[in-house]
């Protein structure tokens, strides 16, 4: 039998990438990252979303300038994934929940593709020039652009020593019952 650790560690080793080498992916590594969110649940498998990928240049750049510095992974991403969600009154919640479990999907889809991917965040002052530079009609809004490449050897390096990129499990992890503090 696998040790069950051994079979999770891709998703220990998904990580945020934001610096991407020049080399574009091919349309169906950027397929199959799309269906991996497509094929996300979502709260009463609504499916809310839809997902535009994007490989323009001109509009990577223009939406690089409108965020930063939460859209900085667009400066050498070759293609983004846009999630595209519908403005619903009283949605919010839910859809927050349904767009992060896509979001991170792709982020593992591309870690068990050998890729890289990171999130960047539409912030609402910007949302509707952001919106206009990708083509989204009136009626939806975009929040996250997930960036997606090849990762630079820098951004291949870890950011934390060993055994520091999180908190210790006995500080998040208990059992039965919240630890009597100290």
């Amino acid at each position: 039998m696998t040790d069950p650790i051994d079979a999770v560690r891709p998703l220990l080793r998904t990580r945020q990438v934001r610096e991407f080498l020049p080399e574009p992916l091919p349309d169906e590594m950027l397929g199959a990252i799309a269906d991996a969110a497509r094929w996300s649940g979502s709260s009463r498998n609504v499916q809310p979303w839809r997902f535009l990928v994007v490989r323009d240049r001109e509009r990577l750049s223009a939406l690089h300038d409108l965020g930063l510095p939460q859209t900085r992974s667009l400066a050498t991403a070759t293609a983004v994934i846009a999630v595209a969600m519908p403005i619903e009154e009283g949605a919010a919640v839910w859809q927050a929940y349904d767009e992060g479990r896509a979001v991170e999907r792709m982020l593992v889809a591309a870690t068990l593709l050998g890729v890289a991917a990171g999130i960047a965040w539409i912030r609402s002052d910007i949302a509707d020039r952001a919106r206009a530079i990708l083509g989204i009609p009136d009626g939806w809004f975009v929040r996250s652009i997930v960036a997606v490449g090849r990762p630079t050897e820098a951004a291949r390096q870890p950011k934390a020593k060993p055994g520091t990129a999180r908190l210790p499990r006995e500080q998040v992890v208990f059992e039965d019952h919240w630890p009597a503090e100290n």
